[in-house]
């Protein structure tokens, strides 16, 4: 099972140029149909809107498509699918609503307003991890607190929890994939004295920590 990303949740940002309003909303969608449900929510919702852009990249059967929705081809569907596309999203649909301020933008402009509403769209929404994870329990002296910190970080980990009692117990979740290296790593780290017990896995989908961490 691949790891991939998706937008955590619903996502919505608006952006203003020349009077124009750039209305642009995220969500994770989970196939084809998910994805044109939403356009079609929109479209009715917006229906005064001088354009209703949209792009949405579906998993299965590697599904990519945008519309331009009227305005000048290359200036709005695409660079919103490029957003998406630059994020490494799978499993997500954009719909960017546009009301014409009464000044045109010219395609630079365009491409700019576009990219701009939906960028800040998906960082509003942030960014989930769908993965095989392990659940991982490391206890460890305050002395390595923070060392031990920036090595689960450094493997992808989602600490979930920090207990801090006679030593610091982190609760933490660990992709499959990188949970063997994780363990040598911290054996290495600490001389053998800190060790990581794993208890179980899932997968599922994981908000992590920085938006657009790459894997």
């Amino acid at each position: 099972m691949t790891a991939y990303l998706t937008p955590a949740g619903f996502g919505e940002a608006e952006y203003v140029e020349k009077r124009s309003r750039f209305i642009a909303r995220v969500w994770p969608a989970a196939c084809e149909d998910e994805a044109l449900s939403r356009i079609a929510e929109m479209r009715k919702q917006h229906y005064d809107a001088t354009h209703n852009v949209y792009a949405y990249i579906i998993r299965e059967n590697a599904i990519m498509r945008y519309s331009d929705d009227g305005e000048p081809s290359g200036t709005s569907g695409q660079p919103t699918l490029s957003v998406l596309r630059g994020e490494e999203l799978q499993n997500v649909c954009c719909v960017v609503t546009r009301y014409f301020g009464g000044t045109l933008l010219g395609t630079g402009g365009l491409v700019r307003a576009y990219t701009a509403a939906a960028k800040a769209a998906v960082e509003n929404a942030g960014v989930s991890m769908v993965s095989l994870w392990k659940n991982a329990l490391i206890a460890c002296p305050y002395a390595r607190f923070e060392r031990v910190k920036r090595l689960l970080e450094e493997h992808g980990a989602v600490i979930e929890e920090t207990d801090f009692a006679a030593e610091v117990s982190f609760r933490a979740l660990v992709r499959e994939d990188a949970a063997n290296g994780f363990a040598a790593a911290l054996t290495e780290l600490t001389a053998g004295s800190v060790g990581c017990e794993f208890s179980g896995e899932c997968f599922r989908a994981v908000k992590i920590k920085q938006f657009g961490k790459k894997f």
